[in-house]
């Protein structure tokens, strides 16, 4: 599925957090994530760190270059809809992007019906989600420049100011920078420090 909007949140940790329903074992684990690759990635690492788990259900919601919303749920043998939904259900709640929430269970012999499934799902990927912090995603870009020497600090300062950060420096006569910084000072920057 894919979605465009705003107002989005993200976080930059990774975090787990379990409970226990008649028996059964759930451990919710969010971890941070720009591609789906590395969502399966994180998920790999999950399955690999619990090899004895009975399910490995999962969702995301990672933000694509032109600027809509994949999402993803899986309910890993669960009954349909039991599992991935209710795990992706607070990520879409709370906006929440460039992450994905695993949820490990370790079934405990009492079943919970597709009712106590669901709620046991949502609330493990509650549980990891409150865990992390969540802050305002912000469009970053990345683009080079040349400065004079003595404009170098001054650079730097700047993109201190917004949450830039200089990647690479070539000396020469001038130097040659790639910066990443937030997109909304692009231009900003760029009439600060234009003069070539």
């Amino acid at each position: 599925m894919f979605i465009m909007e705003n107002g989005q949140q993200t976080t930059t940790e990774y975090q787990s957090a379990e409970f226990e329903i008649k028996k059964s074992r759930f451990i919710g684990a969010i971890y941070p994530c720009t591609s789906q690759k590395q969502a399966l990635q994180q998920l790999n690492k999950l399955a690999q760190n619990h090899p004895n788990a009975n399910h490995l259900a999962f969702s995301w919601r990672i933000r694509l270059p032109d600027g809509f919303i994949s999402e993803r749920c899986h309910d890993a043998g669960e009954p349909t809809g039991t599992a991935g939904r209710p795990i992706l259900s607070p990520l879409q709640g709370q906006n929440i992007i460039n992450v994905v929430v695993g949820v490990i269970r370790y079934f405990g012999g009492v079943k919970l019906g597709t009712g106590g499934l669901t709620r046991a799902y949502g609330n493990a990927a509650k549980l990891a989600i409150n865990a992390v912090q969540l802050n305002p995603w912000v469009e970053m870009t990345e683009f080079e420049m040349e400065i004079k020497y003595s404009e170098l600090q001054s650079l730097e300062y700047e993109l201190n100011k917004c949450n830039g950060q200089l990647i690479e420096q070539k000396f020469s006569d001038k130097v040659k920078v790639l910066v990443l910084l937030p997109l909304s000072e692009k231009k900003q920057l760029q009439q600060q420090f234009n003069h070539y």
